[in-house]
């Protein structure tokens, strides 16, 4: 589970629509698709743009689903690359790979092999963090910039779910480490919320959320766990995030979150 894995508008007058298409595979076990992706229907998607969009969709490589054909994999990093895709309603293209049997033509384009990555200006980018600051760069409308001092804030939840998620031994204070920068977090969004930089979702948002997600599902499923009723402004930042449009067109399914995750959980 980590960024290194590839296996995922500003709104003018400008309109453009883009069909949705059904995901088919091609050679070397990627697979080739528009926004949407996680349509059941073949509805035309609409897609406002500025005037600064790419005039083709952008190419993006990331993991493909380990347990339903020609879907979006587990992958939080790629998630965050999406989602700010989404957000500045940009047009793509999902290369979905499968990362068990990585084809040739994906390393020699990243020989790290690792996921997300994406075509700017005939060139291929690596690391989710870079992505989403090139994107913000190249394409700054609408703005999705979190002011530095706001931009590690919830930072330390993900390695703490990690580690909670892990443990075998109930009194080893991997919950409590867990609890305590949940705590912290919801006292931020208490004073400073309803999103990381006030009102309205920045990048660190869509940075942290997917975590979330796989908090939620993962240690659902294999602790019984989840984030307790007295830390309302955390959960009440989950459902925000959760339920906004862009982040149910590309968020894993709870599957491939709970498959993903059992390695880390069985050893």
């Amino acid at each position: 589970m980590s960024s290194a894995r590839l296996q995922p508008t500003a709104c003018a007058m400008l309109s453009s629509t883009i069909k949705h298409h059904c995901l088919r595979p091609v050679r070397n076990g990627v697979v080739f698709s528009t926004t949407n992706y996680h349509s059941r229907t073949n509805r035309p998607l609409s897609v406002s743009m500025s005037a600064s969009a790419p005039p083709t969709p952008l190419e993006i490589c990331v993991k493909a689903s380990i347990t339903v054909p020609n879907k979006l994999g587990d992958c939080p990093f790629c998630q965050r690359v999406l989602l700010t895709l989404e957000e500045k309603h940009l047009p793509y293209d999902l290369k979905l790979v499968d990362l068990a049997n990585k084809p040739e033509w994906f390393l020699k384009i990243n020989a790290g092999g690792k996921v997300p990555v994406i075509k700017l200006e005939e060139k291929w980018v690596a690391d989710s963090d870079v992505i989403s600051q090139s994107l913000e760069e190249k394409y700054p409308q609408p703005p999705l910039g979190t002011p530095p001092e706001k931009a590690s804030v919830g930072s330390k939840i993900f390695s703490t779910f990690i580690g909670f998620l892990k443990s075998k031994d109930p009194n080893d204070g991997t919950e409590q480490a867990l609890l305590d920068e949940l705590s912290s977090f919801n006292d931020y969004l208490k004073e400073n919320g309803p999103f990381i930089n006030g009102k309205d979702v920045s990048a660190a948002d869509l940075a942290l959320s997917p975590k979330l997600y796989h908090l939620e599902i993962a240690l659902g499923h294999y602790k019984n766990w989840s984030v307790p009723d007295s830390l309302p402004y955390v959960n009440s930042y989950m459902k925000n995030m959760f339920s906004k449009d862009s982040f149910t067109k590309t968020r894993a399914l709870p599957e491939d979150v709970i498959a993903g995750w059992r390695p880390k959980v069985v050893g």
